[in-house]
């Protein structure tokens, strides 16, 4: 046992997987691997003034078998009243949770174990909860995910460290093989439980070690060694393109009120692994019920945002959250199920000068009439912002609303009217903002500009003209 120790205490310290004082809760079962492990952590904090720990033994009772989880039970608990170890016992009825939320007997177990596990380590305060994966079940963890498809994260397996609701989640003993473990507690005289489900292969992760690495293993008698070879190497360059990832995504994607966006331009220019990186970060990041490791709808969006057309479309990646592209821009687009993008609103303007502060929008529209020259109509006319007309050729009153189906307008150079969805195409204006462009009509109705859109051909400034209304869009207004 003691070689044991010491590669357990050297993980220690190159993972930092503890600190001196903190305190750890340790899952046990009561098989060879979960008993070995707290009797290493139990001689690390005890024969190692500097480590000062303390540990917590957790066992659970699944509820699946009552006659072994009750001997079980009483068996860690004489192993922590013999180490002088608190000891937390969880009866968990995982059968009555399978009917309830419809999961099968392994995951309905791991959430359940897990949710019990962290409520021990909160009420203890501790700061890690040891789990006693070893390199055996590192192999099975990498083979399974091949077999399901899994990308590089998934093939990186188990992570010695990592944190979940701010506690670490150790495996002090992922680099160990089971038959050094066992072999380990049979020498020190160390006696364990063997879980008889553990033998039935019913179970996929049972299968996997049961029947198929032994089958595979008739082809590399080291298949365990190379899985776990590949899931330390997968690991790191994981880490590294997450890193890659984070700076990629500090630098392409922008705040878009309650989503976020990028332009596809960069976005275009960098690799398609960070490319697929950036778009699970987005979906990690966004709250919804989508899983950012759906591989397929990462794709959608990627080969989406890189083809040249179409230029707009919209996605449904579940959970209220809609992947919208608008021309140069992709938009990521949260609880947009609830949405209502038929924002309606109509304002009188009876008299001149007036302002009309469209509510919800943050734009003002501001309405000026004045004797003036042609230049200096020009000069004040030069912006989108801004449009002049005729006074005189005016018909009153005038109208701000939104757009309406159907929407046409006069403009210059073309017979007859264009309706203004496609001036908005013309303009490259994305979709998601054009119900919130306003429209000024005159009293007959006639749309007379678009503001920063387009002007109509209606009420023209000329020679002529003694008088002008001046409209100008305050985008900053509310």
């Amino acid at each position: 046992m003691y070689r044991l120790v010491e590669q357990v205490r050297r993980a220690g310290e190159e993972y930092r997987l503890w600190s001196p004082g903190d305190c750890i809760v340790v899952a046990v079962s009561g098989g060879p691997d979960s008993v070995a492990l707290l009797h290493i952590l139990h001689t690390i904090a005890t024969r190692t003034p500097q480590q000062r720990l303390s540990l917590v033994c957790a066992h659970i009772n699944h509820g699946f078998r009552p006659e072994e989880s009750q001997e079980e039970a009483e068996f860690v608990k004489g192993i922590t009243d013999r180490l002088g170890i608190p000891f937390e016992l969880g009866h968990l009825d995982i059968p009555a949770y399978m009917e309830e939320s419809g999961k099968g007997p392994q995951l309905a177990a791991r959430e359940k174990r897990y949710e019990f596990l962290h409520a021990v380590a909160r009420k203890h305060g501790a700061s890690s909860i040891a789990l006693a994966h070893h390199a055996d079940d590192q192999a099975e963890t990498v083979l399974m995910r091949i077999i399901r498809g899994s990308g590089l994260s998934g093939l990186a397996g188990m992570r010695v460290k990592r944190s979940v609701e701010q506690v670490n989640l150790i495996r002090p003993l992922l680099h160990i093989y089971k038959a050094e473990i066992v072999k380990a507690c049979q020498d020190a005289g160390i006696p364990y439980r063997i879980d008889s489900s553990n033998l039935q292969n019913k179970y996929a992760r049972n299968a996997i070690r049961l029947d198929v690495l032994p089958f595979l293993g008739q082809y590399n008698v080291q298949l365990a060694e190379s899985l776990n070879r590949l899931a330390e190497t997968a690991g790191e360059e994981d880490d590294y393109m997450q890193q890659a990832a984070l700076q990629t995504y500090r630098e392409l994607v922008t705040a878009d009120g309650p989503g976020l966006a990028f332009q596809i331009g960069p976005f275009a220019s960098v690799h398609a692994a960070l490319q697929r990186r950036l778009i699970k970060l987005i979906l990690n990041y966004l709250p919804s019920g989508t899983d950012e490791s759906d591989f397929v709808k990462i794709e959608h969006v990627r080969q989406g945002a890189i083809r040249e057309f179409p230029t707009t479309w919209r996605l449904d990646l579940g959970g209220g959250l809609q992947c919208v592209r608008e021309y140069d821009t992709i938009r990521f687009i949260p609880n947009a199920a609830g949405e209502d993008d038929s924002l309606r609103y109509t304002y009188r303007v009876d008299t001149i000068p007036a302002e009309i502060v469209i509510q919800g929008l943050g734009t003002n529209l501001l309405f000026t009439q004045t004797e003036t020259g042609l230049d200096a109509v020009k000069e004040m006319a030069e912006s989108k912002d801004k449009a002049v007309f005729d006074a005189d050729e005016l018909v009153y009153p005038l109208t701000v609303r939104s757009r309406q189906p159907g929407d046409a307008m006069q403009i210059m150079g073309l017979n007859g009217t264009k309706k203004v969805k496609d001036i908005f195409i013309d303009e490259k204006i994305p979709p998601s903002l054009r119900s919130r462009i306003p429209i000024v009509t005159d009293g007959k109705g006639r749309i007379i500009w678009i503001p920063g859109i387009r002007r109509s051909i209606i009420a023209p400034v000329g020679p002529r003209t003694s008088s002008v209304v001046l409209m100008t869009m305050d985008r900053a207004g509310e």
